[in-house]
């Protein structure tokens, strides 16, 4: 087998011919800023990952490329199992725009025996988009694991309330959507929607516009 760094090459390549201006017009549409991106569609990035399977190396070398659709296929080849929370801190250091953080939160580190430890941890940070991981994190568990006990996404409520004044724009959307995760799982929806009840008659701003997007969502 080709060795991780000529696989990388090869597939850097692959990105190169298909992206597209317009496809890099369209990221900047939707605030997905990255240094350096060739406008691939994540579609096609899916296509080309599972090409490759499961291949951690693949996935270091990828990602250490610093290439936006690379890093983004990263998280269809890395293996959660050998995920480590060194690696996904430094991933998660690297976040410089939504959908990197949300890809890597929604397809490969809620998979991750870590996921919780790096939630708590996260959710502290000053940086907005490992601030987001922590709550895109916590959204994304509540979706896919369905042998969490609910009594630890109640617990989790504590978090989104201790972070919900939080007015930058991506903290405060990843709070929100980690408040409307959590909620529609059916043990966790009362206390969630006191929460959500709690902030929308908030004093403050923000956590009274991330109390009225849950409640519009859990109560549909």
């Amino acid at each position: 087998m080709a060795s991780a760094a000529n696989r990388t090459r090869a597939i850097l390549a692959t990105l190169e011919r298909k992206g597209t201006k317009r496809n890099r017009e369209g990221m900047a549409r939707y605030s997905i800023v990255a240094k350096k991106a060739y406008g691939v569609s994540v579609a096609d990035i899916r296509t080309i990952a599972k090409q490759h399977g499961r291949d951690m190396a693949l996935a270091r070398a990828l990602w250490n490329t610093g290439w936006y659709e690379a890093r983004m296929m990263a998280a269809f080849v890395a293996d959660p199992a050998r995920l480590t929370p060194a690696l996904m801190d430094t991933w998660a250091r690297g976040f410089d725009n939504w959908a990197i953080c949300d890809t890597m939160c929604f397809h490969l580190f809620d998979r991750s025996p870590h996921a919780w430890k790096q939630i708590a941890a996260w959710s502290r940070s000053r940086d907005e988009f490992v601030k987001r991981a922590a709550f895109a994190l916590l959204a994304s568990v509540a979706l896919h694991d369905k042998q969490a006990p609910d009594a630890r996404f109640v617990k989790s409520l504590t978090l989104i309330a201790r972070e919900a004044h939080d007015p930058r724009n991506f903290v405060k959307k990843g709070v929100s959507w980690a408040l409307r995760g959590v909620g529609h799982r059916k043990g966790v929806k009362p206390a969630a929607l006191a929460l959500a009840r709690t902030l929308a008659a908030s004093d403050d701003s923000t956590e009274r516009w991330i109390g009225k997007d849950a409640l519009r969502d859990l109560t549909r």
